[in-house]
């Protein structure tokens, strides 16, 4: 039996519980039956108590031993949690004995040489079903990532649905997903909104975005430079008192995401701006239903995927920074999700405004989203248009109307 490349001399790297959790995302948001494979794994590892706690009913998950546990001392551990479990986990001693899965998790960060991490994917590559989601860590601290962070970067630039940074490890790690083959579509709709370690908690139902911690940080950053260069002076209370209402505005509260098959939600938070029928060579042949949300400064900017569906496309349109009220907002700079749905196309697009510059786009192309899950942002007023086929979908908004994103149902399919 061939065994699983070793990628790495160095010592091990650990996985902390906010990455093993990371690394299990993809197979935790499976709310249909599905199978998870973990490669390296250990009795003791964060990692394989990620993969067990997202079991479900009709789940099964398989592990392959590492170099720090055996195959029987796994047994027993695995054995210890119950029959419940026990009759849904398969422990092998080689990987050649596993099964293909939906999700594989490779259970150590890869630290070698790139050619070392492309044969630990090529080895992995045997064992996915079509469109299966294979998750690995690479070290983010300098100087820890050798070829393998650069190969795994690369790797991401052509198969990558998603990224996690995940700081709050030591030491931090990067999260790649990769999805070698297309996924259907209509697998998107059995999914939960995916989860973000970047979206840092400040309470129960709220959090902010990591945009909104490093734009804190640059205020009282800023702050601590005035009071240090002008003590006698109160001009650091200036970016002291803007870290707060700047982070505010990164603000990301959760949100109960319709359940109804047929209703398709607000993309952002703000008033309804206009609902119409409009075509557009750019997003295909037909009629389109556009319903346009404008977000005050005062709004939530966390942008949400109306409908589950898989990222078909993302282009961006060059234009102006006109006040996104106006009609002139219809050429400022855009940046257009185009998804692949059950229902047919369905495009998102996120436009500037007269404040608003930076656009963040979260959702690869070939990713599944969810409905309600976040897809990214913009930064200080803006405008969401989300463009649904006209003669599948019918609006449930008008003019004027107030929603929230994710939550709020603006159309409803025929």
């Amino acid at each position: 039996m061939t065994p699983f490349p070793t990628v790495s001399t160095a010592p091990v790297t650990g996985v902390g519980p906010r990455a093993a959790r990371s690394l299990a995302a993809e197979f935790a948001r499976h709310n249909a039956p599905a199978t998870a494979l973990v490669i390296g794994a250990d009795h003791a590892s964060a990692v394989m108590e990620a993969a067990v706690e997202a079991l479900l009913p009709g789940d099964s998950l398989t592990l392959v031993t590492g170099e720090r546990s055996t195959a029987d001392l796994l047994r027993d551990h695995i054995a210890g949690l119950g029959s419940w479990i026990a009759d849904r986990v398969r422990v092998v001693d080689s990987l050649e004995e596993a099964e293909p899965a939906d999700v594989v998790i490779l259970g150590e960060p890869l630290t070698g040489t790139a050619e070392e991490a492309r044969a630990a994917l090529d080895a992995v590559s045997k064992h996915l079903r079509d469109g299966a989601v294979v998750t690995v860590a690479t070290p983010a601290a300098p100087g820890r990532t050798g070829g393998a962070a650069a190969e795994l970067f690369r790797q991401s630039a052509l198969f990558g649905v998603g990224s996690d940074l995940v700081l709050r490890n030591q030491p931090p790690l990067r999260i790649h997903k990769l999805r070698f083959s297309p996924a259907d579509p209509a697998i998107a709709a059995t999914l939960a909104p995916a989860w973000r370690p970047s979206s840092v908690p400040v309470t129960r139902s709220m959090h902010l975005d990591s945009n909104g911690v490093a734009a804190a940080g640059i205020a009282l950053g800023l702050a601590a430079v005035a009071r240090a260069a002008r003590p006698k002076s109160k001009l650091w209370l200036v970016p002291a008192l803007a870290a707060a209402p700047v982070a505010a505005f990164f603000r990301d509260p959760e949100r109960d995401v319709p359940t109804e098959a047929d209703a398709v939600v607000a993309a952002s938070d703000g008033k309804v701006l206009s609902v119409e029928h409009v075509t557009d060579p750019r997003l295909g042949e037909g009629e389109f239903l556009r319903i346009a949300v404008f977000l005050s400064v005062l709004d939530v900017h966390v942008n949400r995927v109306p409908v589950a569906g898989r990222v078909a496309d993302y282009f961006v349109i060059d234009g102006g920074y006109a006040n996104a009220m106006t009609a002139a907002a219809e050429h400022n700079v855009a940046a257009y999700t185009v998804l692949d749905t059950d229902h047919g196309r369905v495009v998102v697009a996120q436009r500037t405004g007269l404040i608003a510059r930076r656009i963040v786009q979260r959702a690869p192309v070939g990713a599944l989203v969810a409905k309600g899950e976040r897809m990214g942002l913009i930064r200080f007023g803006s405008r969401t248009d989300v463009y649904l086929p006209a003669d599948r979908a019918a609006a449930v908004v008008g003019v004027g109307d107030r929603v929230i994103g994710g939550s709020s149902v603006i159309a409803r399919w025929s």
